[in-house]
Formats: C-alpha cells, sequence, structure tokens
C-alpha cells in the first residue's frame, strides 16, 4: 500500500532559528501555509515541514499510497478501527488522515513520488574492481554533495509490536530487520532496505529524518559545512549494521537529529528480515551518550 516515505513534520519554538539549520544541512527552504517547509535541490516534493509551536514536538508523517490503492486502503482502515481524521492545525488538506496507535497523524497521499535530482555514476577503484581510469577523483568529488532525496525517519515507540503490527498489517510496510529489543526497521517493497522504523522508548517521539547524498565524499563535505557554521560535530563518518549504509549524524536544535546517508543495502522481494544482537554502527566512533535519548515532551 505504501509506497514511499513523502515529509515528516515537527513543532518547533522558532522557525528561523530552524530554517538556518536546515539550509546549513544543504535543504532549500521557504513557507507555506504559514508553515516553514524544505526540500532536497532539484527534488520537487517537500521533504520537511515545521509548524510553529511553543515546544518541539513530532506533528506527523506523510506516505505516498501506490497508485489506485486508496479506496482499498481505506477499507482496510476501516477494518482496523482507525477512522479518518481532519487534518491537525499547520498540516497539509489533501489526502487522507488517520492516527496511529501511537497517537501520530499520518497523511496518506494518492500520488507519485517526485524523482529525486539525477546524479552521476560514483566510479570507484576499490577491491577487484577498476572503473576509474585516468581521472583524479579529488578533482571532482565536491562537484555534486547536496542532499537528493529524504530516504527515511525513526521514531521512538512505547509500543514498538503494535506500531510494527499498524503499519505492516494495516499500511502494508514489511519489517525488513530488527535490533533485538532496539530498532525495528520497515521497508516499502524493493528499494531502500528501510524508509521507517521505531525505536523503543518511554514515550512517542521523533529521533532522527535521513536524507541521501550522492556519495561517501558528499557526506564528508557536509560535517564539513557544518562545522564551518558552528554547528556541533555530531556522530560520523561511520558504517551502519543494519542497512550498511555510510552515515553522518548532526543534532538538531530541538534534541533530535539529522543524517547523510549513502550507498545503503537495497532489498527485493525474496528478502528475509533478520533479529540481530549488533550496535548500530559497524566502524566509527561510538555514539553519543545522548543519541538514543527521548527529549521529546511527554504528549
Amino acid at each position: 500500500m505504501i509506497s514511499g516515505l513523502h515529509h515528516y513534520a515537527l513543532e518547533v519554538p522558532d522557525l528561523a532559528v530552524a530554517e538556518g539549520f536546515l539550509q546549513d544541512f544543504g535543504l532549500e527552504t521557504g513557507e507555506k501555509d504559514g508553515s516553514l517547509v524544505a526540500q532536497c535541490p532539484g527534488r520537487e516534493q517537500e521533504q520537511v515541514r515545521l509548524v510553529q509551536a511553543p515546544a518541539k514536538r513530532l506533528h506527523h508523517v506523510s506516505f505516498t499510497v501506490a497508485p489506485g490503492m486508496l479506496d482499498s486502503l481505506q477499507d482496510r482502515l476501516e477494518r482496523a478501527a482507525a477512522p479518518v481524521i481532519e487534518p491537525p492545525a499547520g498540516a497539509p488538506q489533501d489526502g487522507l488522515w488517520i492516527r496511529d496507535p501511537d497517537g501520530t497523524a499520518v497523511q496518506l497521499l494518492d500520488e507519485a513520488p517526485s524523482p529525486a535530482r539525477p546524479v552521476a555514476e560514483v566510479l570507484a577503484n576499490v577491491g577487484a574492481t577498476r572503473q576509474r581510469i585516468g581521472v583524479a577523483q579529488w578533482r571532482q568529488a565536491a562537484d555534486d554533495v547536496m542532499p537528493r532525496r529524504l530516504g527515511h525517519t525513526l521514531l521512538f515507540t512505547p509500543q514498538p509490536e503494535q506500531m510494527t503490527s499498524f503499519y505492516t498489517d494495516v499500511l502494508g510496510l514489511r519489517v525488513s530487520d530488527r535490533i533485538h529489543g532496539l530498532v525495528t526497521f520497515l521497508n516499502a517493497g524493493p528499494g531502500d532496505h528501510h524508509i521507517f522504523g521505531f525505536i523503543a522508548s518511554s514515550h512517542p517521539g521523533f529521533h532522527h529524518a535521513s536524507f541521501e547524498v550522492p556519495s561517501i565524499d558528499a557526506i564528508a563535505f557536509g560535517a564539513d559545512r557544518m562545522r564551518g557554521q558552528g554547528r556541533d560535530a555530531g556522530w560520523g563518518l561511520g558504517r551502519h549494521t543494519i542497512g550498511s549504509n555510510f552515515f553522518h549524524y548532526n543534532p538538531d536544535p530541538w534534541g533530535s537529529w539529522i543524517e547523510w546517508f549513502s550507498d545503503i543495502d537495497q532489498i527485493d522481494d525474496a528478502w528475509v528480515a533478520g533479529e540481530w544482537e549488533v550496535p548500530p554502527h559497524l566502524w566509527g566512533a561510538p555514539p553519543p551518550e545522548a543519541f538514543l535519548s527521548n527529549l521529546e515532551p511527554r504528549r
């Protein structure tokens, strides 16, 4: 049913602070319906929406639905006793709106995702592969380093089993893998290893959003750009275990995180989910102590 992640939305206390942070990260910002919105350069799709409020909270998440499936999905929602709701204040009016078991507003859009900005193939000389001959990579590594699409977001939840059941049995996502007792990763079918997921916590909240960049060089350039703007150094560079992607995270001004990623595992319909006893990173420095802290106020 769900075909992709469209955008996420937060309530934040200062839109000017938010705009500066998102621009430093590499997103293009603007105003829409009284909210701050941001998108990736070269992609005509809202990726972030920020609503003015006294404190930072998760406002809603938005997904695209496979074309022609919205009516069928509405029948499944009725059988699951998940009634359609009015869009929350500050949210776009289009699509179908529901609430998940944690009470988070969820927008379902009957539209195809906008294509991400085209990027050049990154040639590599690794292992036994020799693709880049007669080219000095350092001279072109910085040609395209900005985010090109929102890849995934992870939420805190006190009820990961109920949330997983809702998003899989009702909304049609699939479990990709789990880190035992901690994280559940969900996919929308062939493509990225995960587009959504949950971290076990004492209460609901927003953990991070992750944006694909064209290369590992782009991750490093992004981290350097944030440091140059006086932003906290964050966590990275590293390679994740689940998903296998290279990563770097920066803390946002409100106690959650934003990530650049590249080289994520691609899965197909034959993928078999596993449950793993592993840390979140294969190599790199350990995560900051506050990385899994849910600082969002209780609802």
